[in-house]
C-alpha cells in the first residue's frame, strides 16, 4: 500500500514539474483507464527537484557530496538522454575548468579527487581535451601523494589526517582511476592501483564479522585509534558503503585475468554476508552503526542503504556474490523507497540521511543531524535507483 501511495505522489510531482517547466509530461503518465499505472521515473523525479531548487552556480563548490550527487544525475541522462541533465552538469563543471584545461584545485585529500569522475564524463560526451587536462591533473597528483608504509593513500596530505586510511577514501578516488585509464588509455596503471588501494585499505579496515572499521592510523596516534590495532571503534555505515560501492565499480572495471581479483572478490564477498547479517528485518534498511540495532537510539541510515542495496544487487548480478543477494538488495531497495516522499511542493524528499561525518565513537555517530535532501543521499539514490529500478 505504502508503495503504491509513492508511486502516485511521485507520479503528481513529475506532473507538477512538468506544468511548472512547460515540459510535456513524462511518458505513459496519461494512460487508459483499463491499464495499470506506469510506475513512475524516481530517478528523473529526484533529478527535477534537485535542479529546480539549485542552479549549477548554487548547488555548492568543488567537492564530493556535490560529485556524488551529479555522478548520479549523469546515470539518469545516460539512461533518458534528457540533455537538460548532461547540460547542467558541464555548466558545473565549467565553473571550475578554464578553457585551456587547469583546473584551481590542489588535490590534497581524497575526498577533493571525487568529483573528478565528472571531467572524465565530460571528456567522453564533448572529446573536448580541456577536460582531459583537468582529469591529469588528478592523475599526477597521485605520484607523489602521502602514503602508508604499504602503499595505501592517506585520507589527506595534512597533520589531521596523516597516515589514515578512512574507508570514505576509496570511493573518491579508485572509480576515478578505472574511469580514467579506460578513457585515456591508462588502465595498465589505473586499474593495478585501484585494486591495490582496495586490498590494502581491505586488509586494515576488514574484521572477522566481515564489516570495515571506519579508519584506521598506521601511527596509532589519532585520538580514536587503538593503541594495538590502529582502528576506529565503529563500523560506522556510510564509510562502509563508499568500500561496498568502490570494489564494484573496480571489479566491473578489472580484466578476468588480473591478479588481484580473487583478492577483492575475498573481501566482497565477506562483506556482503555481514551486510545480510546486520540489514534490519523491519525496515530491509542498515543502521548508522551497523552492527548494533538492537540499541534504541541507533536509527537506519538512507545513503548507506542505498549504497549497500547497489552494491549487493550488482555483485549478485555480476556473478561477484551469490544470487540470493539480489533478495537482499530487493528488500533494502524497498526500505529505502520508504524514506521517499513528495512535498506540496512537488518536489522529492528523500529523508534520515547522515549529514558529513568525521572519524568518532557510537554517540558520536548516532548523534549525526538526520537530514533531508543531503547529497550523499540523493547520489546514492540515484546510483541505486539507476540499478534497481528495472529489476
Amino acid at each position: 500500500m505504502r508503495r503504491r501511495r509513492l508511486r502516485a505522489a511521485l507520479t503528481a510531482a513529475a506532473l507538477a514539474t512538468a506544468t511548472l517547466t512547460g515540459a510535456a509530461p513524462p511518458l505513459g503518465t496519461a494512460v487508459a483507464a483499463s491499464r495499470p499505472a506506469a510506475a513512475p521515473d524516481w530517478s528523473a523525479a529526484v533529478v527535477d527537484s534537485t535542479t529546480a531548487r539549485y542552479t549549477p552556480s548554487t548547488i555548492g563548490g568543488w567537492s564530493y557530496p556535490v560529485g556524488l550527487y551529479l555522478y548520479g544525475q549523469y546515470l539518469t541522462y545516460k539512461r533518458t538522454h534528457d540533455a537538460r541533465y548532461l547540460t547542467y552538469i558541464k555548466s558545473y563543471v565549467d565553473r571550475f575548468v578554464k578553457s585551456d584545461g587547469s583546473i584551481d584545485q590542489s588535490f590534497n585529500s581524497l575526498d577533493s579527487m571525487q568529483a573528478g569522475r565528472l571531467l572524465v564524463i565530460l571528456h567522453h560526451e564533448t572529446g573536448q581535451d580541456r577536460y582531459r587536462k583537468a582529469a591529469k591533473k588528478i592523475r599526477d597528483r597521485l605520484d607523489t601523494y602521502p602514503r602508508t608504509s604499504d602503499g595505501g593513500f592517506w585520507h589527506a596530505d595534512n597533520s589531521s589526517r596523516a597516515h589514515q586510511l578512512w574507508a570514505d577514501g576509496v570511493y573518491m578516488v579508485n572509480p576515478f582511476l578505472v574511469e580514467y585509464g579506460k578513457e585515456f588509455g591508462d588502465s595498465a596503471y589505473t586499474n593495478d592501483e585501484a585494486s591495490k588501494q582496495l586490498y590494502v585499505y581491505g586488509s586494515h579496515l576488514q574484521v572477522p564479522n566481515g564489516l570495515l572499521r571506519h579508519a584506521y592510523d598506521e601511527s596509532r596516534s589519532a585520538s580514536w585509534a587503538d593503541p594495538a590495532t590502529g582502528l576506529a571503534p565503529e563500523h560506522w555505515c556510510r564509510a562502509v558503503g563508499w568500500y561496498a560501492m568502490a570494489i564494484t565499480n573496480v571489479l566491473d572495471a578489472l580484466p578476468a585475468d588480473h591478479p588481484r581479483r580473487p583478492q577483492l572478490l575475498s573481501v566482497f564477498r565477506r562483506l556482503a554476508a555481514g551486510l545480510e547479517k546486520y540489514q534490519d528485518p523491519a525496515t530491509g534498511r542498515w543502521f548508522q552503526v551497523v552492527d548494533k540495532g538492537a540499541r534504541s537510539d541507533n536509527w537506519t541510515e538512507t545513503s548507506c542503504s542505498s549504497m549497500f542495496t547497489y552494491a549487493l544487487s550488482r555483485g549478485a548480478q555480476q556473478g561477484y556474490l551469490d544470487r540470493h543477494f539480489a533478495d537482499v538488495a530487493r528488500r533494502g531497495y524497498e526500505g529505502v523507497l520508504a524514506r521517499l516522499s513528495v512535498g506540496t511542493d512537488g518536489r522529492t524528499d528523500l529523508t534520515d540521511i547522515s549529514i558529513g561525518t568525521n572519524v568518532g565513537d557510537y554517540a558520536y555517530y548516532v548523534g549525526r543531524t538526520r537530514a533531508t535532501n543531503d547529497f550523499h543521499g540523493l547520489g546514492a539514490f540515484l546510483i541505486m535507483n539507476e540499478q534497481l529500478r528495472g529489476d
